[in-house]
């Protein structure tokens, strides 16, 4: 029987609210209290710092933060420094990896799978970098899709961004995965048009259940309390 995948519309949530419920539901998938679960969102400007970053990834001076409007936090996803905001859709899946997934490279490479898929219905061909997870677009190596992940006792949270109608200009801030030789585009970049953010939300949750093979149950959009 194909295990249920409850996918959740969040909205826009500040990083600290995302974090939050996404704790919440790790929690409460690791006592069986919940069915894996994606959640959809967006995020208010924000940089975040990785477990393993590096702070020589953040250029911008406390006070270019400020004028820019964007907010800076550490988190305890891996990764090194990474940029959310408006028009990037983010994915925080909490799944558990047990009994047939329990392989942390596998799990990643499947999130960058869904966000290539996806790209694919957009016409855009990506693929993978070694060493630097995520879905990317070639010549010359521009970023698209992060990944930061984190997994405890075998059950996920956090997961993958998507740059759609992203202000790219806030990667200015910091070097993006503490990459300095390579970029970051969106598809509004690539395709010379604003996307729907609903669209693009609908067609990575299609994929999620496509490559995690689960069964997409689509939850009433929510807010955060």
């Amino acid at each position: 029987m194909t295990r249920p995948l409850h996918v959740r519309y969040m909205g826009r949530l500040s990083y600290a609210d995302g974090l939050r419920v996404q704790r919440d539901l790790a929690e409460q998938r690791k006592q069986g209290l919940i069915e894996d679960t994606l959640l959809l969102l967006e995020h208010e400007p924000v940089v975040t710092l990785g477990r393993n970053g590096d702070r020589t990834s953040i250029k911008g001076s406390e006070a270019s933060f400020l004028r820019a409007g964007v907010e800076l936090v550490e988190s305890d996803r891996g990764g090194d420094a990474t940029y959310h905001g408006p028009g990037q859709v983010i994915g925080y899946a909490v799944i558990d990896l047990k009994p047939d997934r329990k392989d942390i490279r596998r799990y990643v490479r499947t999130l960058e799978e869904v966000m290539i898929k996806t790209l694919s219905q957009y016409g855009l061909e990506a693929g993978r970098v070694d060493g630097a997870p995520g879905a990317w677009l070639f010549g010359p190596d521009r970023k698209m899709g992060a990944i930061g992940a984190r997994v405890s006792r075998w059950v996920t949270h956090h997961g993958f961004a998507l740059n759609v109608n992203t202000n790219l200009d806030h990667f200015d801030l910091i070097v993006p995965c503490g990459l300095h030789d390579k970029g970051v585009t969106s598809l509004s970049q690539e395709l010379g048009r604003r996307l729907s953010m609903i669209e693009v939300m609908e067609r990575l949750a299609e994929q999620m259940c496509v490559q995690f093979e689960r069964e997409m149950v689509i939850e009433p959009e929510v807010g955060v309390a």
